[in-house]
């Protein structure tokens, strides 16, 4: 069976894992800690990214980007009109460009800010990064969310789906990164009230709920969280 080595706190991990889930495709997930350095998973990865896909001959293929490109190679085609990467070069286009803005530029500019301080450091050894968080760094995320946020509620309003008509990468690498930071209680839906209802559309895909049932150590989840009609 095809391994992910994941966090369930990372925003492109969960971006692949909605993506498996979408195609139904079995997969065992491996919870991987980057900071701890395993030799194993340097092996698999010299650069220490998740998520990591090992696939049934176990070739191993790092970062979100180069997985969905080839989950989509290998499996999309099957798929017709439900494929998550469009066959029109033009849609193909758009879809990337939004991936690369949600795992990209707002991890840049938000998530990791948030995440890394909140969960994280509070994970990581002193002598691997831990400790207590940068307020200044939480400060820098906070303040640019809400342009994020604003962003997506512009595609929500304009479109049926990020990224067009029908669901696709984009919808779920915003997932990915959302739903993490959703974890923490850091969006403030009312300001956002098309992108609130798009990401319910979202959330209430059976797809979706393995990711509803993430718990991190001495870190629970806001109460709405779980929650279909938040």
């Amino acid at each position: 069976m095809p391994s992910l080595y994941h966090h369930p706190m990372s925003a492109a991990s969960r971006f692949i894992r909605l993506v498996l889930n979408e195609y139904e495709l079995e997969t065992d997930l491996l919870e991987e800690r980057p900071w701890e350095r395993r030799a194993d998973f340097l092996a698999l990865n010299p650069a220490l990214t998740l998520p990591v896909y090992v696939d049934e001959s176990l070739h191993a293929f790092c970062g979100a980007g180069v997985v969905a490109e080839f989950i989509d190679e290998t499996q999309g085609v099957f798929h017709k009109q439900h494929r998550l990467l469009p066959e029109d070069p033009i849609q193909r286009g758009e879809v990337r460009r939004l991936m690369d803005w949600f795992l990209i530029k707002l991890e840049h500019d938000v998530t990791r800010h948030l995440v890394r301080e909140r969960i994280f450091k509070l994970l990581m050894p002193k002598d691997r990064g831990g400790g207590a968080p940068d307020s200044k760094a939480l400060r820098t995320g906070r303040a640019n969310i809400h342009q994020h946020l604003r962003y997506i509620d512009w595609l929500a309003a304009s479109r049926n789906w990020m990224a067009g008509a029908t669901l696709s990468y984009a919808d779920l690498a915003a997932a990915g990164a959302l739903s993490a930071l959703d974890y923490l209680g850091e969006i403030a839906w009312n300001e956002a009230p098309q992108a609130r209802d798009w990401y319910q559309r979202i959330k209430s895909r059976p797809s979706f709920r393995p990711l509803l049932g993430d718990r991190v150590r001495n870190m629970s989840p806001v109460s709405h969280y779980a929650d279909l009609d938040f």
